[in-house]
């Protein structure tokens, strides 16, 4: 087994939860992690993006070189882009598809949706909304992160655990919304596969 992933959005959405959700599962079922981060400056709507190495044997670098991520997982559509260069021919882009609209210059979101769709395989849906109806906005990185679940080689349930640990101290009321959230957007991922 071996998954690269860039995991990319805005400071404060809540990339650096989805790394270590998938981290601490990862590390529970014994496989090997690297990780790299850029932090943007969360503030002011930065960049943030992370490179995640999982692996049933010894990972030897912590980034991921261009063409080789199986995945590129995304809070912010634009951001999702930003990181092409990265993706595998058989890589999946898992994106929300609101924006985080923090320059004047912004693309059309029409465009950026029509250049997510053009990849072969990706899975775009709108997180706000989901996480909205799952009880918290603060929620979409967990409908992102359900969205890309299917594709993680990572038992769900190990991810349930994780939520549960991490979210565990903020109390039952945080964890449920979270796992609500997160099978919401896995249930919308595997019904988009099946077609």
């Amino acid at each position: 087994m071996k998954k690269d992933i860039i995991l990319a959005g805005v400071g404060g959405q809540g990339i650096l939860s989805i790394a270590s959700i998938i981290g601490v599962a990862a590390v529970n079922l014994g496989l090997h992690l690297k990780q790299a981060e850029v932090h943007g400056m969360s503030q002011r709507g930065g960049d943030v993006q992370s490179h995640l190495r999982l692996s049933d044997k010894e990972v030897m670098s912590d980034l991921i070189p261009f063409g080789k991520a199986d995945m590129i997982i995304s809070v912010e559509p634009m951001e999702s882009l930003r990181y092409l260069p990265y993706l595998s021919k058989e890589g999946w882009i898992i994106t929300n598809i609101k924006p985080f609209i923090n320059i004047t210059n912004y693309p059309p979101i029409d465009n950026i949706i029509k250049e997510i769709e053009a990849q072969h395989h990706n899975i775009a849906l709108d997180a706000d909304k989901m996480a909205r109806e799952a009880g918290s906005l603060r929620s979409a990185n967990m409908v992102i992160l359900g969205a890309a679940s299917p594709f993680l080689d990572i038992a769900y349930e190990k991810l349930e655990d994780s939520i549960r640990t991490i979210f565990g101290r903020k109390g039952d009321d945080v964890v449920n919304v979270n796992l609500k959230a997160m099978k919401a957007g896995r249930d919308f991922a595997v019904n988009v596969a099946a077609k």
